[in-house]
């Protein structure tokens, strides 16, 4: 991560109204493909606060960027029951008010417009800046077309 950039807050914009998301989140469970990063920076590629990048540069490693939305833009009836223990490696308590990320994959070769990963949505506890990456035991897809 970057000394200069301040640790300030995001808004992300969620179905229950804006809300300030830390800039800079820490993992409390390592993600899935990214050993070593634990540190990620949130920054907004749009105005709306609903399109972001998920940047991690550790000491020493290659550096990363996911882009992820706010689901419920593009699927409103996106409504995951996250597991219990999700919110217990946050160390949130059981009516937090988490934020939902999913990770988009770009259109490419395989895909004519770009996915969105629902199998798998990252939660962050706004309170704390942790953040998570949870499977989800329903049946949501993993490549979710977004347009």
């Amino acid at each position: 991560m970057s000394a200069a950039v301040p640790a300030v807050a995001v808004t992300v914009t969620t179905p229950a109204g804006p809300r300030q998301v830390p800039a800079v989140l820490r993992a409390a469970a390592e993600l899935p493909g990214l050993p070593g990063h634990d540190e990620f920076e949130l920054q907004p590629l749009d105005d709306t606060g609903v399109l972001f990048a998920l940047r991690s540069a550790p000491a020493g490693g290659r550096p990363v960027r996911l882009f992820v939305v706010e689901p419920r833009t593009f699927f409103p009836d996106y409504a995951p029951a996250l597991p219990s223990d999700a919110l217990d490696v946050l160390g949130a308590a059981p009516d937090a008010a988490t934020t939902l990320l999913v990770v988009v994959h770009p259109a490419d070769d395989d895909r004519t417009a770009p996915t969105a990963n629902l199998l798998a949505p990252i939660v962050v506890d706004p309170a704390t800046g942790r953040l998570a990456q949870v499977v989800l035991d329903d049946e949501h897809p993993l490549r979710a077309p977004l347009g």
